[in-house]
């Protein structure tokens, strides 16, 4: 229950569904509707495709590449940190859009694949919990975690396609303060979540290293 808690948590704070609201909206004002809920429904699905890829190749790439499961956790976690210090000051987190990024996709007609699906979406950060969360189901009752897991996935992007269509009746309700105040209480949830994935890559890497000793 705890796993399956802690990975709920992390994938809707991490995608932050309510934070994509007025993203989508500075996007698509030149957009009609139709255009705007066909450019969002293609961003989530494209986005499902990235998440499942390095769902199932992830930890593959990993070994490929000679990187330990502890190390990932502690980068991982250490991105996640970044991205949560960014929701807690109200500004863009550099490890989803860049400056120039940003204005580039001003230009752009259809901002469906960059940047809502990469880097918004499916962004560094997602990615690094994608696979942080698919090792972790690895213990215990794995099929119930790999479970967890994905209805996880499934819930947040259900979620930030929800809150896409429904950017305008959002802003309008709830309000750029309302929005910023729930980033910021996510923030501080996301941050602690980050410093556990540290502490437990620190945590494993002791271990190791009194095994091998």
């Amino acid at each position: 229950m705890t796993f399956t808690i802690s990975a709920f948590v992390t994938f809707f704070t991490i995608i932050d569904p309510v934070g994509l609201a007025p993203v989508v909206i500075g996007l698509t004002a030149h957009l009609s509707d139709v255009q705007r809920n066909n450019i969002i429904t293609r961003a989530v699905v494209i986005s499902a495709i990235i998440i499942a890829f390095f769902a199932i190749v992830g930890r593959f790439l990993l070994d490929r590449l000679g990187i330990s499961l502890y190390a990932f956790n502690m980068a991982g976690g250490i991105l996640l940190l970044l991205v949560a210090v960014d929701m807690l000051f109200g500004r863009p987190s550099g490890t989803r859009e860049t400056k120039a990024e940003e204005e580039e996709a001003r230009t752009r007609e259809d901002v469906s694949v960059f940047p809502l699906a990469i880097p918004l979406i499916a962004g560094p950060g997602t990615i690094a919990t994608t696979i942080l969360y698919v090792n972790l189901a690895n213990t215990g009752s794995y099929l119930l975690n790999y479970l967890s897991v994905a209805a996880a996935i499934v819930t947040a992007l259900l979620a930030a396609w929800i809150v896409m269509r429904s950017s305008l009746w959002i802003i309008h309700r709830v309000g750029r303060t309302g929005i910023l105040v729930l980033s910021r209480i996510l923030g501080i949830l996301l941050a602690a979540l980050a410093i556990q994935f540290v502490l437990n890559g620190i945590l494993q890497f002791l271990l190791v290293s009194k095994i091998v000793k």
